[in-house]
């Protein structure tokens, strides 16, 4: 049966978004027990679960052009077959991963980022159904902001967002936006069931995930990470960055292994590396700490020299590349200090902006990390976790795009394919006039700058 308060909860859409995550400092380091800071990106990933009558669910994502629907008498087909298992306190055994990946229609072998990310939305939609009522008739779309393959945790955004969106629906947990708000988030206690749920579909999508990604997306701010406990930090500042992607692809498998090779060789030397990373990690919660009970310019130049100094100690373990390099020495040009965030070898770098950094300073680096062929956005750290929207919170490109769905869903319409790569990356960074409630050809959403939902790796702390 349907869940009963589902109706209820869904007389209207619903709009909810959740941060990637950028790790600060400890990368590596946190591998072998030492503390790592995860921060949440304000970057962020958007989904809208609106009702329908039709029967059927639906699930559209049109930064990878995939766009998928199902009868709900077909699901509940589904969800009667191995419902018992489905469960948040258990993984997703591999039994049940078949059945998904039969129905889904997804071949053997290792399935693409489309697969998965359907994949996670089954596992989740049956999982809450089974767990708090079947959910009714519903169109979700997902759109995100956040770079594709860059560790930013995009995964764990995805995840949270459906997550929050499905128990929502089914009622289990309540709707805190009120009229006259523009964001709301959950009381602690329905964060932490929504965590737990993320959870399960980073485990659908990325199978060993540390758990990290999620509670960043879920809770916002920065949490210290060490030994597998998680700490939320009580008050953060939100300062700007630049995050320029290098687009230099990486294996954080690679990379973990020769770092382990540096220090079953060098004990004696790379300990101590690893035992200042620590230091710097915990150096820097105590600088958060103090910037968020007293503003102050005095803080930046701290926090800058903790950045060049651990952007040395990471080229010394072995995970820096002369792509990072230039992004630390084009910056340095421009008085800015920048380390990688991640795996390494490639991967993402990140720049701190003090609050007077002249933004003709910003531009002209922001030029010449592009002319390096770097992609780089402008955003800010300790962003706030999974929230609920009303329309008129939201940015323009993101009503455009949940217009244009609007507008355009039908069950046997595709959605618009996700540019090419090539088009991905020379696309001009202007967006096109928004006039919200109002259609756009296709070729306007086109335009856009597509990023997928998630991206593709191991869901590893370090990457």
């Amino acid at each position: 049966p349907e869940a009963g308060g589902a109706a209820a909860m869904l007389a209207k859409p619903l709009t909810l978004s959740a941060p990637g995550k950028a790790i600060l400092h400890g990368e590596h380091a946190v591998v072998h027990g030492k503390a790592a800071l995860a921060v949440a990106l304000n970057l962020r990933t958007f989904l809208q679960i609106r009702p329908s009558n039709n029967g059927k669910v639906l699930i559209c994502l049109p930064n990878i052009g995939t766009s998928l629907n199902w009868e709900t008498a077909r699901l509940r087909t589904l969800l009667t077959a191995f419902s018992a298992g489905l469960d948040e306190s258990k993984s997703p055994s591999p039994e049940q991963m078949d059945a998904l990946k039969e129905f889904a229609g997804i071949t053997t072998g290792l399935p693409a980022p489309e697969s998965l990310a359907i994949l996670a939305f089954l596992y989740l939609y049956l999982s809450i159904s089974a767990n708090y009522g079947q959910i009714p008739s519903v169109e979700i779309v997902v759109w995100s902001e956040l770079p594709t393959g860059a560790g930013l945790g995009s995964s764990a955004a995805y995840s949270v967002c459906l997550a929050a969106a499905l128990l929502t629906a089914c009622g289990a947990i309540g709707c805190p936006l009120e009229e006259e708000k523009s964001v709301a988030r959950w009381p602690e206690e329905e964060l932490d069931l929504i965590n737990r749920w993320a959870f399960r579909g980073e485990q659908v999508i990325h199978g060993k995930p540390s758990g990290v990604d999620n509670s960043v997306a879920t809770w916002g701010g920065v949490l210290r990470f060490q030994s597998g406990k998680i700490t939320l930090l009580k008050r953060v500042p939100t300062p700007r960055i630049l995050l320029t992607n290098t687009k230099v692809s990486r294996s954080t498998k690679i990379l973990v292994a020769g770092v382990k090779d540096k220090i079953r060789k060098f004990p004696a030397i790379m300990n101590p590396v690893l035992a200042s990373i620590d230091a710097i990690s915990h150096e820097c919660e105590r600088v958060l700490e103090a910037m968020a009970e007293s503003p102050s310019q005095e803080h930046y130049p701290v926090l800058e020299e903790l950045f060049d100094i651990n952007q040395h100690h990471l080229n010394v373990i072995g995970v820096g590349h002369s792509s990072l390099d230039s992004v630390c020495r084009v910056t340095a040009t421009h008085g800015l200090h920048s380390k990688l965030t991640g795996a390494g070898g490639g991967g993402c770098a990140i720049t701190l902006l003090r609050p007077d950094t002249d933004p003709l300073m910003v531009e002209s680096a922001r030029r010449d990390l592009s002319a390096c062929g770097f992609e780089c956005l402008e955003t800010s750290i300790g962003a706030p976790g999974i929230c609920l929207h009303s329309l008129s919170s939201l940015k323009a490109e993101v009503l455009h795009v949940f217009n244009e769905f609007k507008m355009t869903w039908t069950p046997t319409l595709p959605c618009l394919p996700a540019p090419a790569s090539s088009e991905l990356l020379n696309s001009s960074p202007e967006w096109p006039p928004i006039v919200p409630n109002t259609r756009q050809s296709s070729a306007d959403v086109a335009s856009l700058k597509y990023f997928a939902p998630f991206s593709y790796g191991c869901g590893s702390v370090v990457n």
